[in-house]
């Protein structure tokens, strides 16, 4: 018997009115026709192959120039570190791991490894409140705010190649213009020269690059900066906020984003540091500011041990994606992280 329509609506308020979800079996099976069964897989559209297409057409050129620049040269210094090869002829010493062990227990390496941890820390602890003062002062209005910015975004323009032989040349002892003005003060320079000294060497470059590298902090705390809502800072200030507690409170978490990008890029450039050392001391002296890429370009074109010089480069390459991945995971995933995933902050009663 096929139910009439006042029947069906009859039904349905009796099922409505029983707080349940029943319906009759024709509308429950038409609801099943309409969903999709599990396991099932949705038709392709044309239109979504087109758009995967055009996807694949503009991404290709730039994988092929990762694999060609990237993948290929990190596979041939691999296979190039299990062989004991001199640069020429086909590769025949096959010696495994011994080039690993050889690099590992080398003392030059080891110390080499610790210049670039040094590098590191001492690069963020003086470039992040030395560039962070200057953008917080250029972040105010001023007559010569653009002329500062440019004066101080200089010295990362120039080439590393030139930075260097100039203060190779500032740096000489004697006739150096750092040492010339510090005589004229009275004031002894190292007899050997700043370069020269071992114990001063290494914080000698350090400087050096504290200097060709500030700019790009202070440029990209002053990107950081733009995007911090001015209403923050008149709220505060009417609040009576000092400006030690506006900077604590307001600019620098929300700045925070920008500064662990920055140290982000502080960190891989330091453990890739090479062009600055190797103009200035080229390693030394007594491989005081030998740094990871120092040694292997030493090694491969000095001692023309490409073997030793590609199992060198894979450590630092491996040395380098793990910190890389560290810094990831436990500092900038905050930043990539949902807002409905991050971890909660406890309130502080008062």
């Amino acid at each position: 018997m096929i139910p009439t329509v006042a029947q069906e609506v009859t039904y349905a308020a009796d099922a409505s009115a029983r707080g349940t979800s029943e319906l009759p079996e024709r509308e429950r099976a038409k609801a099943d026709a309409r969903q999709p069964q599990k396991g099932a897989k949705r038709p392709r559209k044309p239109a979504d192959k087109r758009k995967n297409l055009e996807i694949f057409f503009f991404v290709s050129p730039a994988l092929l120039l990762i694999a060609v620049f990237m993948l290929v040269p990190i596979i041939q210094a691999v296979r190039f570190s299990v062989y004991n090869w001199k640069g020429f002829g086909p590769l025949v010493d096959f010696v495994g791991l011994k080039n690993y062990v050889r690099v590992l227990g080398n003392e030059v390496f080891t110390d080499a490894l610790v210049h670039n941890l040094i590098i590191i820390g001492g690069s963020i602890a003086l470039q992040l409140p030395i560039g962070l003062g200057i953008a917080l002062l250029l972040n105010r209005k001023m007559k010569v705010q653009s002329l500062l910015r440019t004066i101080i975004f200089v010295p990362y323009v120039l080439s590393e190649v030139i930075a260097g032989v100039v203060w190779f040349q500032l740096l000489q002892p004697q006739y150096g213009v750092i040492d010339t003005i510090m005589n004229k003060l009275g004031i002894d320079g190292p007899a050997q020269g700043w370069l020269g000294t071992p114990e001063l060497a290494l914080w000698t470059v350090l400087a050096v690059l504290t200097w060709k590298y500030l700019g790009l902090a202070v440029i990209l705390f002053l990107a950081g900066l733009q995007g911090v809502p001015s209403e923050l800072y008149e709220a505060a200030e009417i609040d009576g906020a000092s400006w030690w507690q506006i900077q604590r409170k307001i600019t620098i978490p929300l700045l925070g984003p920008t500064l662990r990008t920055w140290g982000f890029l502080s960190m891989i450039g330091s453990l890739q540091l090479f062009d600055m050392v190797w103009i200035l001391t080229g390693g030394g002296p007594a491989n005081a500011t030998t740094t990871m890429a120092t040694f292997l370009v030493s090694e491969g074109t000095k001692r023309q041990n490409f073997g030793i010089a590609a199992a060198a480069s894979v450590i630092l390459f491996v040395v380098a994606l793990v910190l890389a991945i560290s810094y990831q995971q436990f500092i900038l995933k905050r930043d990539t992280q949902p807002d409905d995933e991050r971890p909660k902050q406890k309130k502080v009663k008062a």
